[in-house]
């Protein structure tokens, strides 16, 4: 090898790496890189409060937590000193495109899919301001929740990261049957597209139409509601092969299956065909509860909704008459039905109805469930940690911790001391990027 042809090659060998380190230098340098400052900061994992941490974030994920303070020279600082940080809440229960009104029930008539689209951003941007940042939306109208989750995907709003069934499955005539309380020659007879089965080849059907129409998960509706225009509050809705065809479906397409329930029956069915969480659930007993338990099925309580249409109820002219009496009776029972499951050790994840109530108001839960008997540190595991278990994203979401996804909030005071401080959040930061600044 002649000394010109040493030379080149040594020459090559340099030229490449400085080339790497330009190219690691930029890298970092394009980086975004935050530290965060936490005077105080509650791991979700262990129920804990920690004192005096710093959380390092590069480029939306958490890439360490350190004890102390300890700002690097490149980082952004975000003081939250005099704060208590806590992990993004989850709401497991919403409906972004409708919030209830006296007149709620015209509006199937009288509104368009863009006016379900335009209140879904308003409802997204308030539930995020309010510290949740990320939801199931379980059940809206004309699949508009998935054109919200594409656009708070693609940042051309600002929402909360967004898991929906999309049009939740009903039997004809069940809760969730969108032509309920129509006059008959408007009725006509909507089928598994529309969210309305029959059997449990029409069950399979729908559950591949809400995979064609782009949902993350399943929502039926195995018994009576509140706020249907229907007589019963509690019937059972389906039959055992139709659960079970649906179970089977979802799981081939890696979905899973929220449960709206109220009666005890509809409940059992739907748990001894293995779905993944019950919403409600007014009417478990002690039995149903063990089933619960045995099956590590998840309970959702919702015991905000029950909490608004009992009150509702006491209005008149608010709700129609037949979902008056509903509301006054199935209302009031959510609370000691969620002691009883909290007390019996069920998986509990945190979840609202919101879209019932005011979207924004979400935290108001948190105070029921402490009056339930539940500790707030496990109310507030119940809408990060055990959330994340639910949604199976605990490796992305639910706490604060190293490679997670940067979802972040903070509030003034303490919640293990005063859990309506969770009503009252000053910074939220989602993906790294910051939604509401405490400064």
């Amino acid at each position: 090898m002649t000394t010109n042809t040493k030379r080149g090659n040594l020459l090559s060998r340099v030229a490449a790496l400085l080339a790497l380190v330009v190219g690691l230098s930029c890298s970092e340098a394009l980086a975004e890189a935050t530290a965060i400052y936490a005077g105080k900061l509650f791991d979700s994992e262990s129920g804990e409060m920690l004192e005096n941490r710093t959380i390092h974030i590069v480029d939306g994920r958490i890439a360490s937590v350190q004890k102390g303070f300890a700002k690097r020279d490149r980082e952004k600082l975000v003081d939250l000193r005099d704060y208590t940080v806590l992990p993004g809440l989850m709401d497991m229960h919403t409906h972004l495109v409708y919030e209830f009104g006296p007149r709620t029930y015209m509006e199937t008539f009288t509104w368009n899919p863009a006016d379900y689209t335009l209140r879904g951003v308003d409802a997204a941007r308030r539930t995020l301001r309010a510290g949740f940042t990320t939801v199931r939306d379980l059940g809206d109208s004309g699949n508009v929740t998935v054109s919200l989750r594409k656009a708070i995907d693609a940042g051309t709003i600002e929402g909360p990261r967004v898991f929906t069934a999309g049009k939740s499955i009903a039997t004809t005539g069940g809760h969730a049957d969108p032509t309920n309380g129509y006059r008959q020659d408007l009725m006509g007879s909507p089928g598994p597209a529309e969210g309305v089965v029959n059997g449990a080849a029409s069950a399979r059907e729908a559950v591949r139409q809400r995979y064609k129409d782009g949902a993350d998960l399943i929502k039926i509706t195995a018994t009576g509601g509140v706020l249907s225009v229907a007589k019963s509050g509690q019937n059972p809705q389906f039959m055992q092969d139709e659960l079970e065809a649906i179970v089977a479906t979802a799981r081939d397409y890696g979905f899973t299956v929220a449960v709206h329930a109220h009666g005890k029956e509809g409940i059992d069915r739907a748990i001894r065909a293995g779905v993944d969480s019950i919403e409600h659930g007014t009417y478990m007993d002690g039995e149903t509860i063990e089933l619960m338990r045995r099956n590590n099925t998840w309970y959702v309580p919702t015991l905000l909704a029950g909490e608004w249409v009992s009150q509702k109820s006491a209005l008149d002219g608010f709700f129609p008459e037949m979902v008056r009496s509903k509301a006054a009776t199935i209302g009031p029972l959510i609370q000691q039905t969620f002691a009883n499951a909290y007390k019996r050790g069920v998986n509990i994840a945190f979840g609202t109805d919101s879209g019932v109530s005011r979207h924004g108001d979400n935290a108001r839960e948190f105070a029921l469930m402490v009056q339930g008997g539940m500790t707030p540190a496990d109310a507030i595991r119940s809408a990060t940690w055990n959330a994340a278990r639910l949604l199976r994203v605990q490796d992305e979401l639910g706490s604060i911790s190293e490679g997670k996804k940067a979802d972040i909030i903070a509030v003034a005071g303490d919640p293990l001391e005063d859990i309506s401080e969770l009503q009252k959040v000053r910074f939220v930061m989602k993906d790294g990027k910051v939604f509401l600044n405490a400064e």
